[in-house]
């Protein structure tokens, strides 16, 4: 598989330079590598001349990231605030800003329920555009929000499929763009199947040249561009408030990463429901969801627990294994608040 990256920004030779100096020292620097190519991305979309970030740029970077976790958060700043040390360092003077906060103070994420889906299924069908704007993203809605819901993947590596990695013949879509830098695949269902070849159909009727290109992107604007995250983001709020589920806002959500949170929890639960056993159904979720450890998705088992209390009445040969789970996690990450 070729990880190799490409930056096109016209900050493209100094991420490139401050990359190879990592590697030279002998880090990995994957994270690095892919948050630079996110950074990349973004000043591509804000049109970035300069060589050199000022506050306002990286204010605006740090605000399109806020629906994250923290700790994601305070990765991906870190990264940035080191590379912008190495550009004061050469000569590039660089607004070095100060570190976000580092750990979730309780962070509890918004887990929608079997209902709320439903009502948002719904009301993405029901978007209707009031006038018409050349940049409007309403096709793409339907078809993305299933594909959150189906497949947990993150909004960035939806936003990031291209034509060429939608397999409808092996039902797969293959991620390449993934927050841990590693590819993996995405099973597509039968319902969710039917989805994508009817979004296909009416993508593809869009008078754009190019719009089934392999290189070109899967969810695109009715222009046949790229869709922004934010802006995805923003019509969302607008499917909240259609489909009755409050948008309370100051990070407490629901954001659109919820809907990832939510197929966790909902996939544990109908494991349970099947009779399946929860422990080692574990690192198989892990691995789809894309997690390094499956210490990262222990924390979905805890969430299930505390919204379907029922669950701990299922079959002992069921749920034996959650309660144990539970308290090697909490025992754990006591440890490492120490």
């Amino acid at each position: 598989m070729n990880n190799t990256v490409v930056y096109t920004s016209v900050l493209a030779p100094y991420f490139t330079s401050y990359l190879n100096e990592k590697f030279r020292l002998g880090h990995k620097a994957q994270d690095i590598k892919y948050t630079l190519l996110t950074i990349d991305q973004f000043l591509n979309q804000i049109k970035h001349g300069d060589i050199y970030i000022s506050k306002d740029v990286y204010e605006y970077w740090l605000n399109t990231i806020q629906e994250q976790k923290t700790s994601t958060i305070y990765s991906k700043a870190s990264i940035f605030i080191r590379f912008l040390k190495y550009m004061s360092e050469m000569g590039m003077e660089c607004y070095i800003p100060r570190l976000p906060r580092k750990h979730d103070s309780g962070f509890v994420p918004y887990i929608y329920s079997q209902e709320e889906i439903k009502k948002i299924f719904v009301a993405c069908d029901g978007l209707r555009a009031r006038e018409r704007h050349a940049k409007s993203i309403l096709i793409i809605i339907p078809a993305l929000i299933r594909v959150l819901y189906s497949t947990a993947i993150r909004i960035s590596e939806a936003l990031a499929i291209k034509n060429k990695n939608v397999d409808l013949v092996n039902n797969i879509i293959i991620l390449n763009h993934t927050k841990n830098g590693s590819q993996r695949l995405a099973p597509i269902n039968s319902s969710l199947k039917d989805v994508l070849v009817q979004y296909i159909e009416y993508r593809n009727r869009i008078p754009v040249s190019g719009i089934t290109d392999s290189e070109g992107h899967f969810f695109v604007s009715s222009l046949g561009k790229p869709c922004i995250r934010r802006t995805v983001s923003k019509l969302y709020h607008k499917v909240l408030s259609e489909a009755g589920i409050p948008y309370k806002g100051n990070q407490e959500g629901p954001t659109i990463h919820g809907i990832r949170h939510t197929a966790c929890v909902h996939s544990l639960v109908k494991m349970a429901k099947d009779g399946k056993d929860i422990y080692c159904c574990l690192p198989l979720l892990s691995t789809f969801i894309g997690h390094k450890k499956v210490l990262d998705t222990e924390h979905y088992l805890r969430l299930t627990c505390e919204i379907y209390p029922e669950l701990i009445e299922l079959d002992a040969s069921v749920t034996a294994g959650i309660n144990g789970v539970i308290e090697r996690s909490l025992l754990i990450n006591s440890h490492e608040s120490l």
